[in-house]
């Protein structure tokens, strides 16, 4: 994008993305299902791509956290604006807490599309990579 895209998207844009990862350590699996759109979209790597409201929730009900849990997720850039669809890519490492402390498990990527629905911005579709 050649243009930076104006801040109310970048802003709410940004808040979808912490939103998320906060709900989904903290094993909030409702929080998580509500920042998509009922049509959305959940790409990760060795699954189909799971699809809708119903189907994010049982993945992230699967994936609920049983011990502490930390994605960290920086380098978001948007790299598409309008009024109401965006997309951004974001680096993400996700860490967990074990006896002796902290540890990194995977280091990845967020590929997002976003909407906005009644005012409020909602992942349309998240396409997660993991780098080698």
């Amino acid at each position: 994008m050649s243009e930076a895209a104006p801040a109310w998207v970048a802003e709410g844009v940004r808040a979808v993305i912490g939103a998320h990862v906060q709900a989904q350590d903290a094993g909030r699996t409702d929080d998580v299902v509500a920042l998509y759109t009922p049509d959305g979209v959940l790409e990760v790597p060795g699954m189909d791509p799971v699809e809708g409201h119903d189907g994010i929730r049982e993945a992230f009900k699967g994936w609920a956290p049983t011990r502490p849990q930390l994605h960290v997720v920086t380098n978001t850039v948007v790299t598409s604006a309008a009024e109401d669809e965006a997309t951004a890519v974001s680096d993400v490492v996700f860490f967990l807490r074990a006896e002796p402390g902290w540890a990194p498990q995977l280091v990845g990527r967020y590929d997002d599309t976003f909407r906005r629905l009644d005012g409020a911005w909602l992942l349309r579709r998240r396409r997660t990579t993991y780098q080698a």
